[in-house]
């Protein structure tokens, strides 16, 4: 018999929440570890780095304090706290269902996610995981202001003219893109579209990710990369990208610009999403893992046809709302875990 494969989903930028998925931390020992690993694999790169060193060093422990500081906290804002931790995080939770016997089939990330997505598939080792962190943080340190804008609306919807620098950088669901460029003009563009009756809000980011703006960081950022050098993801795991929204290949998974690139390029998260509901989602169906504290990976495919007749179903992974990063994360997960094992489910080879 045929069974469900699962899919699990990683968050990016503007997903983040205060102490994310912190409420497995020091319970969940297969979750736990990846994470500790990070912040003193993070410690001991910063201790080596002159530049580091002189600005205090300790990254590892600076970006733990920030994670499991309860909200509000402003650290959450800044995109150098933000991507590292969302990409430990997102590796950390795919290490976990790994340990459950829960591992993901199919591996689906937003941005940075993306990257945990690849760490997950074997493209990059885990121990490069700080690696991957650092040098993404260090590119967004002169990147100059910008911004992220969501918008309620289908790009197709959009003006023709945004403004000076201000580009689609994400594809979120069937009417929700987000927009991103420099700051004076994503107000400009912010304001055209309230005055046209749309609404619009402002993701947690200080730079204009996945537009042109980020050109030169992307090229450098694949440079990066290129010394890890990646390779193609382990057999009987598909990773589909939000850059084509479809299976990486195995040329593309060994192209470091591939990866670094994204930086620059639009997130088709909402197409890759449809791709793989169109094309696995009726029955036996998928089991949508959703790794977000937010819940807002698995908000658009609640609208497919898959989901709405019960082939595919979405479970959550992590608590949200004022229960993100209590005990309410241990009792969702282990929900989840259940869930898995009585749906019967198992690695498909795709």
């Amino acid at each position: 018999m045929e069974l469900r494969r699962r899919v699990l989903l990683l968050p990016g930028q503007g997903a983040q929440r205060e102490r994310m998925a912190a409420g497995l931390h020091g319970v969940r020992e297969e979750f736990t570890e990846p994470m500790e690993a990070f912040f003193a694999r993070m410690d001991a790169l910063s201790g080596s780095d002159p530049s580091r060193r002189s600005a205090g060093g300790r990254d590892g422990a600076r970006l733990r304090t920030a994670w499991l500081r309860p909200a509000p906290s402003p650290d959450m804002d800044d995109s150098t706290v933000t991507q590292p931790l969302l990409l430990a995080v997102g590796h950390a939770l795919g290490r976990a269902l790994g340990a459950a016997g829960a591992g993901p089939d199919v591996l689906l990330g937003h941005s940075v996610g993306e990257l945990a997505a690849a760490v997950l598939a074997g493209v990059f080792d885990a121990a490069d995981i700080a690696v991957l962190a650092g040098a993404r943080s260090r590119l967004l340190t002169d990147t100059g202001r910008g911004g992220m804008l969501v918008v309620a609306g289908a790009a197709e919807d959009l003006p023709a003219s945004l403004g000076p620098g201000v580009a689609v950088a994400a594809l979120n669901g069937p009417r929700q893109t987000v927009l991103a460029g420099p700051a004076p003009a994503l107000a400009a563009t912010a304001e055209l579209l309230r005055g046209r009756g749309t609404t619009v809000r402002a993701l947690r980011s200080g730079h204009a990710f996945h537009s042109p703006a980020m050109a030169g960081r992307a090229l450098r950022y694949g440079e990066a990369l290129a010394a890890l050098g990646p390779r193609a993801p382990r057999a009987g795991v598909t990773v589909v990208s939000t850059r084509t929204a479809a299976p990486v290949t195995v040329r593309q998974a060994r192209d470091p610009h591939f990866w670094g690139g994204q930086l620059a390029t639009p997130v088709r998260y909402w197409p890759a999403l449809r791709w793989l509901l169109d094309t696995w989602g009726r029955r036996p169906g998928l089991l949508l893992l959703d790794g977000s504290a937010d819940r807002s990976l698995s908000a658009p495919a609640r609208h497919h046809p898959a989901v709405r007749d019960g082939a595919s179903e979405i479970v959550p992974l992590l608590a949200r709302g004022r229960d993100c990063g209590g005990p309410e994360d241990e009792r969702v997960f282990t929900a989840a875990l259940n869930r898995l094992a009585e749906s019967g489910s198992q690695t498909v080879v795709s």
